[in-house]
């Protein structure tokens, strides 16, 4: 597992088509607009989307201490990726623009990367393909 921590590359280099910019703090109480959820899930002008390209660990519910500590390294992580320059938002490949719990479903690209697949890289996510990794075992 890459320790982003202490060797922070920077996240993929954005190009003309990357037109969406915000500041996004963690999610914390009260009312989210735009906000960072978690390592996979993001509010954005008022929409919960669903990083559609990637699974993270657990913050809400994590079933061990791993878990939790990568959940939270994922979530800081994508909160330094969408923080750090502009992005797009766009409808995954397979036309999915919403999942079963009504959160819109998208990838984050910067330039021609996924943001997303930065996160699997560093070891802070998983492709998504629908099971729940075993976060709790060691690497």
């Amino acid at each position: 597992m890459a320790v982003w921590a202490t060797t922070v590359p920077s996240g993929p280099r954005p190009s003309a088509l990357d037109r969406e910019r915000a500041t996004f703090p963690i999610c914390n109480g009260g009312r989210r607009i735009t906000c960072v959820v978690d390592g996979d899930t993001i509010w954005y002008r008022g929409v919960k989307i669903r990083i559609a390209d990637i699974d993270s660990p657990e913050i809400a519910r994590p079933r061990c201490e791993r878990e939790a500590r990568l959940g939270r390294m994922a979530t800081e992580r994508l909160q330094s990726l969408l923080n750090e320059a502009p992005f797009r938002l766009e409808i995954p490949a397979d036309g999915r623009a919403e999942d079963r719990f009504g959160r819109a479903l998208r990838v984050i690209k910067r330039g021609d990367a996924s943001l997303g697949l930065v996160l699997v890289r560093e070891g802070l996510a998983t492709r998504w393909g629908g099971g729940r990794p075993d976060w709790c075992r060691s690497a």
